[in-house]
């Protein structure tokens, strides 16, 4: 599934997002969703995203739901 669409995500899921400073690399960083920090429907390159552990980015592949 597509991390384009607010939908599609709820806190508790296992994601991969990109954070800013990865953006050139597109090292992706894998957790479970704790907040959803995009207030529209869709963005297009993926609803930003607080994880558990802190990290903040934009959700590019939905894991588990």
């Amino acid at each position: 599934m597509s991390g384009r669409s607010l939908a599609n995500l709820k806190a508790g899921m296992l994601v991969q997002v990109i954070q800013k400073q990865d953006q050139r690399t597109g090292k992706l960083t894998e957790g479970v969703v704790k907040d959803i920090l995009t207030r529209s429907s869709t963005h297009p390159h993926g609803i930003k995203v607080r994880l558990e552990d802190g990290t903040i980015g934009r959700v590019k592949n939905i894991l588990s739901e």
